[in-house]
């Protein structure tokens, strides 16, 4: 089984960081994978992007140019890729940011109100991990199982007070219905 992910949004928003858990999430259950990040100039309100191959195979390449999945936190994300993702393929849409609704009817669509919710519950920074809850929720290429594991290896020995506040996000995420 090969899963192609792709997280994009603008510079800031953690798409990068997301991208990182979903890589070391897989390699802690013994997946094949490629983690390729992009990213423009952060502060000229640059877009970010990353590419997430999981694959039970040796990956060809690690570009991702017909993602599975698709995890879009703004606008400009939404418009430029919904048209790639495969039929049958599923988009993620951080609603709080992203009015409009996915035109096309051969895919799964979900719409999480993640920005607002991470403000709410005070971890404003964390909507990337919250979308990556439901995602988990929702997708079956990663399991909850180990998920302390998974977040140990991106959340860094200097930012270890983060730890507890980054697994509460993929929480938040994971229980909304």
């Amino acid at each position: 089984m090969t899963t192609q992910i792709l997280i994009a949004g603008f510079g800031g928003q953690g798409i990068l960081f997301a991208g990182k858990f979903l890589a070391n999430k897989g390699l802690l259950e013994g997946r094949q994978l490629s983690w390729l990040p992009s990213y423009g100039p952060e502060m000229r309100g640059g877009t970010a992007n990353c590419s997430v191959v999981l694959s039970d195979q040796p990956i060809g390449s690690p570009i991702v140019t017909k993602p599975d999945v698709l995890i879009a936190m703004n606008l400009p994300s939404l418009d430029k890729y919904e048209s790639a993702v495969v039929p049958g393929g599923v988009i993620f849409v951080d609603s709080a940011l992203i009015e409009r609704k996915v035109r096309r009817n051969d895919v799964k669509a979900y719409y999480i109100p993640a920005t607002k919710l991470a403000q709410q519950n005070g971890i404003p920074t964390l909507a990337n991990m919250i979308m990556l809850g439901k995602v988990m929720r929702e997708c079956d290429f990663v399991s909850y199982e180990g998920i302390e594991d998974a977040v140990r290896t991106v959340v860094s020995a200097k930012h270890a007070d983060l730890f507890d506040v980054n697994l509460r996000a993929i929480n938040i995420g994971r229980e909304i219905e």
